[in-house]
C-alpha cells in the first residue's frame, strides 16, 4: 500500500495547523510555504478536510484555517480515511465478491491481519502525539547544539 500525495500532504498540513492552533486561523499560503506544498493542491485537500469537519475556515483579513477539533481528538486514521478512502491492502478484504476464491483463500487472512495492524497504528496516533514528538525532538536537538557550543 502506498499513500498518494493527497494523504501525505494532508497529514503534513494538519500537523502544521496543530502546531499553530493557539495562534488563531492560519492562512493557506503560510501552510503551503512552511510544508512546501502547492497552494492550489492544498486548497483541494482542504476542501475535503473541511467537508469532513476536521478543519474549519475563518473569512476576512485575519482569516485562515483552524482544526475542527482538538489535536488530541484527531487521529492520523481520521485524516487518511477522508483523503484516501478506506484502508485496504487487497481488493478481497474490501469486497468479498472481488475474487471467486475469497471464501477459501488462505492469503485473505494475512491481508485482513495486515489491514487491521495498519488501522490499529493510524488510529492510535493523534495530531497531539505528532506535536509532542516534534517538540521533544526539537528540544533534544537544541540541547545537543547547546552541549556542542559549551564544550
Amino acid at each position: 500500500m502506498k499513500l498518494s500525495t493527497k494523504g501525505r500532504y494532508g497529514l503534513k498540513a494538519m500537523f502544521e495547523l496543530s502546531l499553530t492552533q493557539r495562534d488563531g486561523p492560519v492562512p493557506l499560503r503560510q501552510i503551503a510555504q512552511r510544508q512546501n506544498i502547492s497552494e492550489q493542491y492544498l486548497e483541494q485537500i482542504f476542501s475535503s478536510l473541511k467537508k469532513s469537519g476536521l478543519i474549519k475556515s475563518v473569512r476576512g483579513a485575519q482569516g485562515g484555517y483552524l482544526l475542527g477539533k482538538e489535536p488530541k481528538d484527531i487521529t492520523v486514521g481520521d485524516i487518511l480515511r477522508v483523503l484516501e478512502g478506506p484502508i485496504s491492502i487487497s481488493d478481497c478484504v474490501m469486497d468479498e465478491h472481488a475474487c471467486e476464491n475469497s471464501g477459501i483463500c488462505v492469503a485473505k487472512v494475512v491481508w485482513e491481519r495486515i489491514k487491521q495492524g495498519i488501522e490499529d497504528v493510524i488510529n492510535s496516533i493523534t495530531l497531539q502525539d505528532m506535536v509532542d514528538d516534534y517538540n521533544k525532538n526539537k528540544n533534544k536537538n537544541i540541547n545537543d547544539i547547546t552541549d556542542l557550543i559549551i564544550k
